[in-house]
C-alpha cells in the first residue's frame, strides 16, 4: 500500500512543523495535489527543469523542495515562460510540489541543526530567535480509576515540560455530575439518571506544535463517551526557537583549519573568507542560506566565525573591521537536507504500512561555477 498525500506531508511537518516559519515565506503544497497515492517522493533543494526529469524518470509523484517555485501570487500562467514551462511539465505528469523552507530552517532536528553538527558546533542554540512556541493549558476530569492511565497517555505524549522538568502536571479530586440522556451508551450510569461520580481534575501543560497530538492520546485512553476537558491558552513562555545555531567547537581550531572542515562537511569545493586565517576559532555561528544580515547577532553571541552565504562585500568590510571572521560556502550548501530530509521521511513511512519510497535528487542545483 501506498502512502497518500497527506499522510506523507503530516510526517513531513512532524519534523518542520509550519508554525515556525517567518511571516510571509512562501511554504507548503505549490502545485498539484496530495489527494492521490504517493510512490515515489523526491527531495530537493531547488526545482528546476533538470529535477523535474529526474522526478519523471523515478516515477515520483511528489517533490518536496527547501526552495519555493512561486514567489509572489500569479498574475498569469503563460506556458511559453521558462517558469511556466516549467509548471506546465509537471502538472502533465501529475506531480506535486511541496515546500519547506524556514520552518525547516528552524526547526529542531531540522537544516540548521544538521549544518551544526556537520560542522562540529556542540549544543547550539538559535542565532537570531523568531518564536516563543505558545503553551496551553489541558484540564481533563478523569473518573479516579482511569486518572493514572489518562495521565500517563498526556504526559507520554509530550505534555507537562516545564524548563529541564517533564511529566508535570497538578490533580485535584472532586465529584462529576451528568445526565445522561435518551440513546447514549454511557460508561458509568444509565441513561435518564443523574449520576455523582468520583473523578479527578488533571491539569498540564501543552505545547502548540504538539497540541492535537496529545488531546487524541488523551481522548484515546479515557473511558467516557463524551470527554470533558478544557484548553486554553496562557500566558508563558514556551521553547524559543530560530534560525541559525551557535555554539562551542569541540575543540578550538585555526580559521584555516575551520574553513577546511566546511569545504569537507558542506560538500562546496570553495568558499569565501574574511578575516585573519591564524586566528583561533572557538566558537561558531551558521546559518544556512542568505545571512549577511545576521553578522550582528553572532557578534552578540560571541561568535568567532559567521558561515552563512551570500555575504555582500559591505558587510565583509564591516565584520573586517568588527572583528568577526566570515565564512560563505555559498547559498548552495544547504543541500546538506536533501539526503537528511529524504532518510527522515523514509524512516516515518518504513513502519511496515506502506511501500512509498523517498530519495534525494542527485541533481546538483549550484547556479555558479568556479573556475
Amino acid at each position: 500500500m501506498f502512502a497518500k498525500g497527506q499522510t506523507v506531508i503530516q510526517y513531513m511537518e512532524q519534523l518542520a512543523p509550519k508554525h515556525l516559519a517567518v511571516p510571509d515565506d512562501r511554504i507548503g503544497l505549490q502545485l498539484g495535489s496530495l489527494q492521490k497515492e504517493i510512490r515515489n517522493v523526491l527531495v530537493a533543494l531547488d526545482v528546476n527543469d533538470e529535477v523535474v526529469e529526474e522526478a519523471i524518470a523515478i516515477g515520483a509523484d511528489l517533490i518536496v523542495a527547501h526552495h519555493a517555485i512561486i514567489f509572489r501570487p500569479l498574475k498569469q500562467l503563460q506556458t511559453d515562460t521558462p517558469m511556466g514551462k516549467l509548471y506546465e511539465k509537471l502538472i502533465k505528469h501529475d506531480i506535486a510540489v511541496y515546500i519547506s523552507h524556514t520552518n525547516l530552517d528552524i526547526a529542531e532536528g531540522g537544516m540548521n541543526d544538521w549544518m551544526a553538527e556537520a560542522l562540529g558546533i556542540a549544543d547550539g542554540v538559535p542565532l537570531d530567535e523568531v518564536h516563543d512556541e505558545k503553551l496551553y493549558k489541558l484540564v481533563v476530569f478523569v473518573p479516579a480509576a482511569h486518572a493514572e492511565k489518562v495521565r500517563t497517555a498526556m504526559l507520554d505524549a509530550g505534555a507537562g515540560a516545564i524548563g529541564n522538568y517533564s511529566h508535570c502536571s497538578f490533580n485535584v479530586q472532586g465529584t462529576g455530575t451528568f445526565l445522561p440522556q435518551e440513546g447514549t451508551e454511557p460508561y458509568i450510569g444509565k441513561p435518564g439518571k443523574l449520576e455523582q461520580v468520583e473523578e479527578v481534575r488533571i491539569e498540564t501543560i501543552v505545547p502548540q506544535g504538539i497540541r492535537n497530538k496529545i488531546v487524541q492520546a488523551m481522548i484515546k485512553a479515557h473511558p467516557y463517551e463524551e470527554v470533558a476537558y478544557d484548553l486554553y491558552p496562557v500566558d508563558l513562555k514556551g521553547r524559543s526557537y530560530g534560525l541559525g545555531r551557535v555554539g562551542k567547537l569541540r575543540e578550538p581550531v585555526t580559521l584555516a583549519e575551520f574553513v577546511d572542515v566546511v569545504k569537507e562537511k558542506l560538500d562546496v569545493p570553495h568558499v569565501r573568507v574574511v578575516g585573519d586565517l591564524n586566528r583561533k576559532i572557538g566558537k561558531a555561528a551558521v546559518l544556512g542560506g542568505s545571512g549577511s544580515r545576521y553578522v550582528n547577532s553572532a557578534i552578540f553571541r560571541g561568535a568567532d566565525v559567521l558561515v552563512t552565504g551570500d555575504i555582500d562585500y559591505h558587510t565583509a568590510q564591516d565584520a573586517l573591521m568588527a572583528g568577526i571572521a566570515l565564512i560563505d560556502p555559498g547559498h548552495n550548501a544547504e543541500k546538506i537536507m536533501k539526503v537528511k530530509t529524504a532518510e527522515w521521511l523514509q524512516a516515518k513511512l518504513s513502519d511496515g504500512r506502506y511501500d512509498t519510497k523517498v530519495a534525494a535528487s542527485q541533481i546538483n542545483t549550484e547556479p555558479f561555477r568556479f573556475m
